[in-house]
């Protein structure tokens, strides 16, 4: 968990006498085609609010004491900055060219940005929201991820099928990793040993050993009566214990089920229709799972493994994620 980062001086100016609002449980969804981050109730699964953000939201992540949200708009060209107290936009961070995924520097100051027309990882300093660095790499980069130790960030390119070590000290990359086809995005078990990575076009899990940054084996899905280009698989969501990873696998309509020390796949859950991305809940008991045909969030119950309730949020719903 990275310590509170400065925040912007609208957003200071805006938050002068703040309301905390962590824990709320609610579930926050962003929709593309209707530019919109919907909450929903984390118990009741009610519809709290929808929030208007910039065009094409996608990638949400909180700030690391989960007061702030920000949503990645690709066609804003902006990274819009949501209080999680008032449920409204406070902030945005303007002129990122289609900005992809990101993630935060340990301490805060840094926001690392996949862009996806420039085929770099952007480096942006996040008080004075200024482009600090473009680090070129493979070609439609995607999912972001800085490593525990804070000393690099680790970003995919959909067309190299390659996954990119950008030391951050240097600000160069230091080792480049083939992996499946198109990767997406990431996990790290818990003892900081591997990478697993997602590839949507290879209906593949590709593991990284990151003792040395070498590709150490895959794990493929085949839920049966599908074809493998239906098998898509994108978000991964790894439990706190490191035992099992849930991959929403696509166009497949499936959540796998993971056992990670075994690297078997022991269930498929059927959730909605082209499953995007997942987020468990704090207790790790729901499974809240995005769906980008069916424009609905399917709530699983983790210890059948069985959907409980479909939510219909906005226009192809991309990402959840859960303040608990």
């Amino acid at each position: 968990m990275h310590p509170l980062f400065t925040l912007p001086l609208l957003s200071i100016s805006l938050l002068a006498t703040p309301t905390f609002a962590k824990d709320t449980g609610y579930a926050f969804v962003s929709s593309e085609n209707d530019h919109i981050v919907t909450v929903l109730d984390g118990k009741t699964f009610a519809k709290v609010k929808d929030i208007k953000t910039s065009k094409r939201p996608r990638h949400l992540q909180f700030n690391p004491d989960k007061t702030l949200l920000y949503a990645a708009c690709g066609e804003g060209a902006s990274i819009d900055v949501i209080d999680v107290a008032t449920l409204e936009v406070i902030d945005k961070i303007e002129d990122v060219e289609d900005p992809e995924a990101f993630d935060f520097s340990q301490d805060g100051k840094q926001m690392f940005i996949s862009l996806e027309d420039d085929g770099a990882l952007g480096i942006l300093d996040v008080a004075s929201k200024k482009m600090l660095k473009e680090v070129e790499i493979g070609e439609e980069p995607e999912g972001v991820l800085t490593s525990h130790d804070g000393k690099s960030v680790y970003v995919t390119s959909e067309v190299a099928n390659t996954v990119h070590v950008v030391d951050i000290a240097s600000q160069a990359v230091k080792a480049n990793i083939v992996v499946g086809e198109r990767p997406r995005r990431f996990a790290t078990t818990p003892d900081n040993q591997e990478l697993w990575v997602t590839s949507e076009l290879d209906a593949s899990i590709s593991i990284i050993n990151l003792a040395d940054n070498t590709l150490k084996e895959k794990i493929t899905f085949a839920p049966e009566g599908f074809r493998k280009e239906d098998i898509t698989p994108v978000g991964i969501s790894m439990t706190r214990d490191g035992k099992t990873a849930f991959v929403t696998i696509g166009r497949a309509n499936r959540v796998a089920v993971v056992d990670v020390v075994s690297r078997k796949v022991t269930d498929y859950i059927l959730v909605g229709e082209r499953a995007w991305n997942a987020a468990l809940n704090k207790d790790e008991s729901l499974l809240f799972v995005a769906n980008g045909l069916s424009d609905d969030v399917s709530i699983v119950n983790v210890a059948d493994r069985k959907v409980t309730k479909s939510v219909p949020v906005g226009r192809v719903p991309y990402m959840v994620v859960v303040d608990d």
